[in-house]
């Protein structure tokens, strides 16, 4: 019997780019992975060719570490750069404080201190007083920054800005994580390579996504030294992200990252963002925060928040940004077309008249 989808393929939305089916290219990297018997947990010919593939986008001396969730990624990357009496410093925005259920702090023992951002950016002087706040037997004190690239409100890291963050951080005695869950989003609209963003800045550590970006179950994290590579696998199978067969995740991420699948697939869920903030506006409707990688924020009534997302998905960001309004986040994925965008404008439309 052939398999059915238990689901409507015609259903689309702007949910979050993890709705997204797999890539074709993904898929038939996955097929060409089966069959026969290979070595398991990494002893396989596509994770070494994806170390390969990594190390031209991140340095000869990189070393990296495939896992199955980007939570595991961070959990991993995080655990490797810190001592579990340390803590780690996050937006106030960050995926690790509020979106991965404590993983840090329950599997690595880890504080996570929020740091108050604009737009979801860190600054560095926010840095430097956090540190030294925690420079007390009391406390914490601060072994890691984590930075999200890019961050959880669609925004971009500029090079400058991460090379101030790399440099007083370092200075202080505290390592550099990126969560690059939309890592290829950032790169792309900032017209640079992976390393241009992170290890050839001096960042300690790299969770690099490719789930969000065609993937199905697809992250690996890259570190920059040899020491941090030593506790890096070390750490993978107690966090419980070692897959057995290891060829089928490697193989997704070979798909991506070794050809320009990464940038073709980032490059068009920019392009559709771009186009669905200009249709968002176009309907009367007032984004909230710069548009630059792959989402869009808005505010709507809550009514038509409601009624809108009952027709197309789209997710509440913030249920009470205004006395009238809420904050709505839409994400284009690499497969939204123009049809996707046209249809979600004029059901704003629809519902913004029904007042």
């Amino acid at each position: 019997m052939s398999a059915r989808p238990l689901h409507d393929p015609a259903v689309r939305g702007f949910a979050s780019d993890n709705a997204a089916g797999m890539h074709p290219e993904v898929l038939e990297a996955l097929v060409a992975a089966n069959g026969g018997h290979v070595a398991s947990y990494g002893g396989d010919p596509y994770t070494a060719a994806l170390t390969g593939a990594l190390r031209e986008h991140f340095g000869a001396g990189t070393r990296s570490a495939v896992v199955l969730t980007g939570t595991g990624a961070n959990v991993v990357a995080l655990q490797a750069l810190t001592r579990r009496w340390e803590s780690v410093l996050a937006s106030d925005q960050a995926h690790v404080l509020h979106d991965e259920a404590g993983g840090l702090e329950h599997v690595g023992g880890v504080k996570v201190i929020a740091l108050p951002t604009v737009d979801g950016l860190v600054d560095p002087a926010d840095v430097e007083r956090a540190v030294a706040a925690a420079d007390n037997p009391m406390r914490a004190p601060v072994g890691a920054l984590t930075l999200t690239q890019s961050t959880e409100l669609g925004t971009t890291y500029p090079v400058e800005l991460l090379r101030d963050l790399v440099r007083v951080s370092h200075g202080l005695g505290v390592r550099v994580h990126v969560d690059g869950a939309r890592l290829s989003n950032a790169a792309v609209s900032l017209g640079a390579g992976f390393a241009d963003l992170t290890t050839g800045l001096g960042v300690d550590a790299v969770s690099l996504g490719g789930t969000k970006n065609g993937g199905g179950f697809a992250e690996v994290v890259v570190v920059r030294e040899e020491a941090t590579a030593q506790a890096l696998h070390r750490l993978v199978k107690p966090s419980m992200q070692q897959s057995s067969k290891t060829r089928f995740v490697s193989a997704q991420l070979l798909a991506l990252f070794g050809t320009d699948l990464w940038r073709r697939t980032a490059g068009a869920a920019n392009a559709a963002a771009a186009d669905l903030a200009a249709a968002v506006r176009s309907a009367g409707v007032r984004t909230t925060r710069p548009v630059q990688a792959n989402a869009v924020f808005a505010e709507l009534p809550p009514q038509v928040a409601a009624r809108a997302a009952a027709r197309v998905p789209f997710h509440v960001w913030d249920p009470a940004y205004s006395p009238a309004t809420v904050e709505v986040r839409l994400v284009a994925s690499f497969d939204t077309t123009a049809a996707d965008v046209e249809g979600f404008a004029a059901v704003l439309r629809e519902e913004l008249a029904r007042g």
